[in-house]
């Protein structure tokens, strides 16, 4: 599903070197950090963004308005959602960008004016053109730091014009690396059970993080749930309640399917529930609910289906379900109602050192990891309704992110939450608005805002662990 991109290094290095990957290098200040991210969260740093230029003939390329438009939606809601920037309104330039060069003058007689962006409090410049020829699209990029008029980010990048989308996310990342140092998580990727393809079934889709470029991954014309990503970005695993051939009826059996070959395997058809499969950072096996033995119990499992240990042993009667491996692959968080509620535990990976670790509510669910392995997020049930909280792993600094009505008044339902990978947002499930759309917000719950936006139904997203 990865379109090479071809990416080449302009301005300062005065010459254009290609490069077989998504980025190679950029020219600039090196290793200078311009935002720092703890800062950020109290300043914005000002940002202007003019429209994405096309320097082209228009004759040749009659679509060139649509992709410009494309590219800068793409780059502006990127930055948008990082929560670093102010954008400078248009209204607010001294000069007109449409009339000036990417570069800057002297060095360019078309060129912009250093001092016309200092005069309105610019910060970060980002100046950007693009030529069709073809099939293929090149976009050139320059980030000024105005205040020392230098180049922040200068790149070139070179792609068919069906990677649009990538090449704009990929220029987004690394211009966050080049001013935190810490990449952007925009070529990340969501799997999520929908009934969007209609007829009643619920298939896995497979997105863009901003849900953009839906892809359908699965066709079992039955029910789907809750969709897992490898670590490596390749393999989605799910439950899907298909017709076993002999018996015609339906057991909720467990799948893998590998992204880049299209392959599709079974891989768990005990009778009775696969489900909640969650991946061992080893690359090699995971670990999913299986109720052979009666109640549901978490197990080891291989990619081909050998089971392997059983890791929670009841107690007698007691459900334990929705295993969520930690970053380090040491520790697990579950839910289980071995307390007589569900509630979420934690323990080691080979089942000792049960932990429970929340203690509010009626019924808490859903738990997953923060990368840095320090948080967990779940979705806790209180006043007749499910909203989303994080806390530490150990269950403290316990903080409640939604709160949300429908338009009648009622509570709405807020579920299924996950880190982002880079650890800076939440997205999670909501029926506030009548379906259950996906939604994204801070880690506070701020700048919250709708993914999807459709009378369809979404389940469990999941957010890919690669954000390059």
């Amino acid at each position: 599903m990865k379109t090479i991109l071809t990416v080449l290094i302009p301005f300062a290095v005065a010459l254009l070197i290609s490069a077989n990957s998504y980025a190679e290098e950029s020219s600039g200040t090196g290793s200078q950090i311009y935002i720092k991210i703890g800062e950020a969260k109290t300043k914005k740093s000002l940002l202007a963004l003019p429209p994405i230029q096309f320097v082209g003939t228009p004759a040749a390329s009659p679509q060139f308005q649509s992709v410009g438009a494309e590219i800068y939606r793409v780059i502006y809601n990127d930055l948008s959602i990082s929560t670093y920037f102010q954008f400078i309104a248009p209204t607010s330039y001294l000069e007109d960008p449409s009339k000036t060069s990417i570069r800057p003058a002297p060095a360019d007689p078309g060129g912009f004016k250093f001092e016309s962006w200092k005069q309105i409090g610019t910060e970060f410049l980002v100046r950007a053109n693009f030529t069709i020829a073809g099939d293929t699209l090149t976009l050139e990029t320059y980030t000024y730091h105005v205040k020392d008029a230098s180049v922040v980010l200068g790149k070139k990048y070179k792609g068919s014009l069906s990677s649009l989308r990538r090449i704009a996310h990929t220029f987004c990342n690394d211009l966050l690396e080049a001013l935190t140092g810490q990449t952007g998580m925009f070529l990340s990727k969501i799997a999520v059970s929908s009934d969007r393809g209609g007829g009643g079934f619920r298939e896995i889709y497979v997105m863009d993080w901003d849900g953009s470029n839906g892809e359908k991954i699965t066709n079992h014309k039955s029910v789907t749930l809750s969709p897992s990503w490898s670590w490596d970005g390749t393999k989605v695993a799910y439950t899907a309640f298909v017709q076993r051939t002999k018996t015609k009826t339906r057991n909720a059996d467990m799948f893998m399917y590998e992204l880049p070959t299209g392959k599709r395997w079974l891989v768990s058809y005990r009778q009775g529930l696969n489900s909640g499969a969650n991946f061992a950072p080893d690359n090699k096996s995971i670990f999913l609910t299986l109720s052979q033995s009666g109640t549901p119990d978490i197990y080891k499992m291989a990619y081909d289906g050998t089971l392997g240990v059983r890791i929670t042993n009841g107690p007698k009667g007691a459900m334990n379900v929705e295993p969520a491996v930690s970053p380090d692959g040491k520790r697990m968080a579950f839910s289980s109602d071995r307390s007589g509620q569900p509630m979420i535990y934690t323990m080691n990976i080979d089942g000792e050192n049960i932990k429970r670790i929340t203690f509010a509510g009626k019924y808490n669910a859903t738990p997953s990891w923060s990368p840095d392995g320090k948080r967990l997020t779940f979705a806790g049930w209180s006043d007749d309704h499910f909203d989303v909280f994080t806390m530490n792993a150990d269950g403290t600094d316990m903080v409640r992110i939604t709160s949300a009505k429908k338009p009648n008044g009622k509570w709405a339902q807020n579920e299924d939450p996950v880190f982002s990978p880079d650890g800076r947002l939440l997205m999670y499930t909501s029926n506030r608005s009548g379906s259950h759309q996906i939604y994204i917000s801070n880690l506070d719950g701020s700048d919250e805002r709708r993914i999807t936006a459709d009378s369809a139904n979404y389940f469990k997203p999941k957010w890919s662990h690669n954000i390059e």
